[in-house]
């Protein structure tokens, strides 16, 4: 009998925006694995930090399969994948090249 082979890759801290507009974090390999089987990702998805410092979370980046992110569809925010407490959320949009910070808004 053989053994199935497994890859063990490195997860990410990543986010998307749902279909639903919920945004939800998680660490994962792939941002579609942050879907339901029913979920899509209209809204794009990235990477995400908490800056202890700040005590705030930073979105950043875009997601390869989904595209940057695009908060107008944002009604919701799960913070079941970072720590089920609600933080200050902000966007870096021109990360890596500057460190400006926009507050994202809940719709």
């Amino acid at each position: 009998m053989s053994k199935a082979l497994s890859y063990k890759g490195t997860m990410y801290q990543k986010f998307i925006i749902t279909n639903e507009g919920e945004l939800k974090f998680g660490n994962v390999y792939h941002h579609r694995n942050l879907l339901r089987w029913d979920e899509d990702c209209p809204y794009g998805g990235g990477l995400w930090r908490v800056d202890e410092a700040r005590g705030v979370v930073v979105l950043y980046g875009r997601s390869f399969e989904f595209g940057a992110p695009s908060f107008e569809g944002l009604k919701y925010v799960n913070w079941d994948g970072i720590d089920g407490i609600e933080h200050p959320l902000f966007y870096q949009p021109h990360w890596p090249y500057d460190e400006t910070l926009v507050a994202v808004a809940v719709m």
